[in-house]
């Protein structure tokens, strides 16, 4: 497999807080890496730092063979990086339709309103907003918004997407909705990186799991070898749920 992303000894301090310290990840194209750790572990500023939203401190980020270390959040998504956020914040006062067209201008600036709506409507239609095209985003429901999020980072064409907790506050339903869409984004050929707390969701949709625990990287690996780390176990997962596991196989 050909390596889509590289982060060598990426850190990001604010002010006395290291909230990444020193950390090396390669992941390869079409991988669905899960980043996971406890809350405050570094798992969102790492997006942030690959994505431009706040810079790394040191170190260096490789993108596609292209150095994009302190690289602009509009850089970033013409390149081919779409993010989704944990806190859903559309436009509220604009249709779906239109949030999503919004996205898609901002990352391909050249193109044509008309055409940036007539995609917006075959993304809208794979996420299943299609019904919900001409209303406010204001109206809909928080799973309804998470789809959105989807729908807006897919209209950046996408090399790598970065899903951020998109299971966060949903049933369980919607959690196995949005995990069928996870699945056929990654058979297409997106390479996915996403941060869950949904322990199933990780183990069926990732191909390997990322581990931080305060900013530092502490385990990489297979699923079935993370879950079985006694690191990951006393940081994050917790002896009840690693004794849970091993007695269901």
């Amino acid at each position: 497999m050909s390596e889509i992303l590289r982060l060598d000894a990426v850190s990001r301090h604010f002010s006395g807080l290291k909230a990444l310290s020193g950390v090396t990840l390669r992941i390869d194209k079409g991988e669905v890496l899960g980043l996971i750790g406890p809350n405050g572990a570094g798992k969102t500023t790492l997006v942030n730092a690959v994505s431009g939203v706040t810079p790394a401190s040191s170190g260096k980020i490789t993108f596609m063979g292209r150095d994009i270390t302190g690289i602009k959040t509009y850089q970033a998504a013409r390149l081919g990086l779409a993010r989704t956020f944990q806190i859903v914040q559309p436009f509220a006062e604009f249709t779906a339709l239109d949030n999503v067209a919004a996205a898609a201008l901002f990352s391909q600036p050249g193109e044509s309103l008309k055409s940036a709506r007539e995609e917006a409507r075959a993304h809208l239609a794979f996420v299943g907003l299609e019904a919900q095209a001409g209303q406010s985003a204001a109206t809909l429901t928080l799973a309804m918004r998470k789809r959105l999020e989807l729908a807006k980072a897919l209209a950046m064409k996408p090399k790598l997407l970065f899903l951020d907790e998109v299971n966060a506050g949903l049933n369980s339903a919607e959690v196995e909705r949005a995990t069928q869409l996870i699945h056929q984004l990654a058979a297409s050929g997106i390479t996915i990186v996403m941060i869950e707390h949904l322990m199933k969701v990780v183990l069926n949709v990732c191909t390997r799991i990322a581990v931080l625990h305060n900013g530092v990287l502490i385990a990489d690996g297979p699923p079935r070898e993370i879950i079985k780390n006694p690191a990951v176990v006393d940081a994050y997962l917790g002896h009840q749920y690693a004794q849970r596991n091993a007695a269901h196989g």
